[in-house]
């Protein structure tokens, strides 16, 4: 009885402050708001882009290659959407603060941040090296730190503003093969975490996303190392098979809601939501399952430390009718 009514003490409490969370930011909608979205050329950025097109919202994506910036923007403009598309390498301080001002000079506001710009290298720890980590960090994290920092003023000027970060599965347990990838996404989840709390008192929303495999066609720009064929091989079934991944744009919708409430954390597919609870609950027991997974994956050899697409990685399994979903979220989010 005393264990039931101590739970039920919890979850009055828990119930109370997300409650409490949600009235420091009223829902609103996107019409006529400001959304900057790095990584917003292609996969989940653009889906979010697209979201928030179809919401009414005013749109400024970044990413480093003109070409992709220009497909997206041309896919955004035929949503009815008025879009700022800037060319600016993320990890470049100096950049980022520069395309903010530019999103102010042309809008006159910024409502709401997505820090979601990403990349990924897969294969065993044998074959990372220190710039992988480096890369990893400096996208994952100092980009994340860069943008919002940029962004505070503006924030601070019009009395409030929203903030999503993209983090991972991987930044709440470390997966065989993505090591860089997880370290900088747990350092990512911390920053998120806290950001919010000291944000509040400022009216500035802050929502930790916690994506599982999503189908939005990115191993085909992803990088593998070691034994790359068979390392793209397991991520991109994973990443095409609706049971472990869910779509782009059901993603994208349920992002873009969490943020306008307020919420402090959304986690995105049931596997994912199991693994955080099971890792909760059962830490051991998780480490031991990963370090079984781990022994089943490709081992160390094959290009060493070099970096291959996974576009020069594809298996007759790859392009079989396994990765058919997959393929079409390279179509439909500018991945090709």
């Amino acid at each position: 009885m005393r264990f039931i009514a101590s739970g039920g003490i919890v979850l009055a409490g828990a119930l109370a402050l997300r409650f409490a969370s949600r009235l420091l930011v009223p829902q609103t909608s996107l019409e006529n708001k400001v959304v900057f979205i790095t990584g917003g050329s292609r996969g989940l950025g653009l889906a979010i882009a697209m979201e928030c097109a179809r919401r009414g919202a005013r749109v400024a994506i970044c990413a480093r290659e003109s070409a992709a910036l220009e497909r997206a923007a041309e896919q955004l403009g035929a949503l009815g959407a008025t879009v700022l598309a800037i060319r600016c390498d993320i990890r470049d301080r100096a950049e980022l603060a520069t395309a903010i001002a530019r999103i102010d000079a042309t809008f006159g506001r910024l409502d709401v941040l997505v820090n979601n710009a990403g990349t990924i290298a897969v294969g065993p720890m044998e074959s990372m090296t220190r710039e992988d980590y480096e890369d990893a960090l400096a996208t994952h994290f100092w980009a994340m730190y860069y943008a919002t920092e940029s962004a505070l003023p503006f924030f601070a000027r019009q009395g409030g503003g929203q903030i999503a970060n993209i983090t991972s599965i991987g930044g709440k347990l470390s997966v065989p093969h993505l090591l860089p990838y997880c370290v900088s996404k747990f350092a990512a989840v911390g920053y998120s975490e806290g950001l919010r709390a000291e944000l509040a008192a400022k009216h500035i929303s802050v929502t930790t996303v916690v994506p599982g495999l999503m189908r939005t066609g990115s191993p085909r720009n992803a990088w593998f190392k070691a034994q790359h064929q068979k390392e793209y091989t397991w991520f991109a079934l994973s990443d095409a098979l609706p049971g472990s991944s869910i779509a782009a744009r059901t993603a994208a919708r349920a992002i873009v809601d969490a943020t306008l409430k307020g919420d402090a954390e959304i986690v995105l597919s049931l596997p994912a939501k199991f693994a955080v609870l099971l890792h909760g609950i059962a830490p051991g027991f998780v480490s031991n399952a990963l370090q079984i997974g781990a022994r089943l994956l490709p081992r160390h050899g094959g290009v060493d430390t070099l970096r291959m697409r996974g576009s020069q990685s594809t298996t007759r399994l790859t392009e079989s009718p396994l990765t058919l979903l997959s393929k079409k979220a390279e179509r439909d989010y500018n991945q090709i």
